[in-house]
């Protein structure tokens, strides 16, 4: 893949698949723009290891988004690629739920997306070009529902409906794409319930996987490799969709 003169944003790319999926980016010859909800020291030695531009905003603030992306467009003048890893987990059991256990979650996993990408597509738009990649779960998927975290699978579920229709809206210029990962070695894996490990037993391939190889899946899809896929949401799970049990 060949990224020359694109300029990507990725959101929550301090850690995890955002910053495997970074390090990928830069690997492949793009300008990387990071994001982080603040300007961290560890933000900051990233954006340097780089040679990029590191920004920092809330995702759930509307105007913090504007000011953030409007930055990166003053700097760079476009933003050819968009990728939003952003996004956080929820473990409760349903009857003992409230409503913010629900409204945290939406806020950042949906509402988050849904704010940069009202800022980033009208600068696409202008530029008749953009690539929006949003990473989704294989728990976004019927068969795999997590009992145990309903507000995280529910908000990934509309991630990948949200990405479908703004695929719907915004072709032929713009494709929009979602991502499934399934079990990944990020930080949060090491929250994981014994009961989860147990399930890794099911995956198809034998193992979870690693950051750099969602960060492959998801960068495929912001390339022109891919200019003929949009409202298409990828399963990256090593086979665990294929399973005979979770």
């Amino acid at each position: 893949m060949n990224f020359k003169d694109k300029v990507i944003l990725i959101t929550g790319s301090s850690s995890g698949i955002g910053h495997a999926t970074a390090l990928k980016a830069k690997e492949y010859g793009a300008t990387v723009v990071i994001h982080g909800k603040q300007m961290t020291p560890e933000l900051q030695s990233f954006a340097k290891e780089l040679g990029d531009f590191a920004v920092s905003f809330d995702v759930t603030d509307k105007e913090a988004v504007k000011a953030g992306v409007d930055e990166v467009i003053k700097k760079y003048g476009r933003i050819d690629a968009l990728i939003n890893c952003v996004g956080i987990p929820k473990r409760v059991p349903f009857m003992e739920s409230v409503d913010e256990d629900w409204l945290d979650v939406f806020r950042v996993n949906v509402l988050g997306i849904v704010h940069v990408c009202q800022e980033v597509i009208p600068h696409m738009q202008s530029k008749k070009y953009g690539r929006i990649v949003n990473i989704a779960s294989v728990r976004a998927h019927d068969d795999k529902v997590s009992v145990w975290g309903m507000p995280y699978s529910i908000t990934k579920a509309a991630v990948k409906s949200l990405s479908a229709g703004l695929a719907k809206q915004y072709a032929p210029h713009i494709a929009v794409n979602s991502i499934s990962p399934g079990y990944t070695n990020t930080a949060f894996a090491k929250t994981w319930s014994e009961e989860t490990w147990k399930h890794v037993k099911n995956v198809l391939i034998g193992r979870i996987g690693e950051p750099h190889e969602i960060a492959e899946a998801i960068l495929f899809l912001a390339s022109d490799n891919a200019s003929f896929i949009t409202g298409t949401d990828l399963i990256v799970d090593g086979g665990l969709m294929k399973s005979v049990a979770e």
